[in-house]
């Protein structure tokens, strides 16, 4: 594996007169062991198609095509992208997509894919959602993300989030390993995580997201709130229509929101 030393990496972005940009989250991976963790996650072989989302310099960007049979990289910052076709010249099976990720057409990607990613940090919730709900879902989703928004995702009763919910309601996500701040040039504020997120096969049994994910919401509203309180205020349902429609799904109204299983949610869903 050879990893862009950091001497490198200054030297790419002094020749291009570039510098990370704090606002597109541009931290660069300079751990070896940290990288062969993504690459061996990812599990790849001649057959698959990864996305990567956020390439920087290309030194994730590299490994992958080694290993897949194509690699199609989305960057948004342009001098990146020159960057990129200076790292990436003598990889054959590689595309290099100037754009806005949150914007992409994942429809356009007619074969299954895999998404691997050291993504920035302010991308992960939408980018997480935006492919969970595509029609176009990825096989597998590996990502480098925040340890308290990869705790977060991975949370269970009685720790719940809106996120983990959102999440939990399409996959299954799992922490691979923590990762250094150190591990980073420039070095970010916070330590990091590995984290696969893999769509479930089947669907669970609910007719209709878009209501289960209006309940949830409202239920999150005020997370240390009664969850009784939280569903009749913001769904406008009186008081004691709304602690009969709790109770008849085997919930307490006095619970709070992160006290509920995926399950509880889909319940309320289709009771209501």
């Amino acid at each position: 594996m050879n990893l862009l030393s950091l001497a490198t990496i200054k030297d790419l972005l002094s020749k291009h007169q570039a510098r990370p940009s704090k606002g597109l989250g541009q931290n660069f991976l300079i751990d070896e062991k940290t990288l062969n963790t993504i690459i061996e996650t990812a599990n790849l072989s001649s057959k698959d198609t990864v996305l990567e989302v956020g390439p920087g310099i290309g030194t994730l960007t590299q490994e992958l095509a080694k290993k897949a049979g194509k690699v199609i990289a989305i960057e948004k910052d342009s001098t990146m992208v020159e960057i990129l076709k200076e790292t990436l010249k003598d990889f054959k099976n590689v595309e290099i997509i100037q754009g806005n990720a949150l914007k992409f057409n994942y429809s356009l990607l007619t074969t299954h894919y895999k998404l691997v990613a050291n993504i920035p940090y302010y991308l992960t919730s939408p980018l997480i959602r935006q492919l969970l709900e595509s029609e176009n879902q990825p096989s597998e989703i590996i990502l480098m993300v925040q340890k308290e928004v990869a705790q977060r995702i991975c949370a269970t009763v009685p720790d719940m989030s809106l996120l983990a919910v959102a999440v939990q309601f399409y996959a299954k996500p799992e922490i691979i390993s923590y990762v250094s701040k150190n591990c980073f040039w420039p070095a970010p504020k916070v330590d990091s995580a590995i984290i696969k997120i893999t769509p479930l096969k089947e669907t669970r049994g609910c007719r209709t997201p878009a209501s289960f994910f209006e309940i949830a919401k409202a239920g999150f509203s005020q997370p240390r709130k009664q969850l009784a309180n939280n569903l009749s205020k913001t769904l406008k349902k009186p008081k004691k229509e709304t602690d009969a429609w709790i109770l008849k799904n085997g919930i307490s109204p006095t619970q709070r929101a992160q006290t509920l299983t995926i399950e509880n949610w889909i319940d309320l869903t289709e009771s209501y």
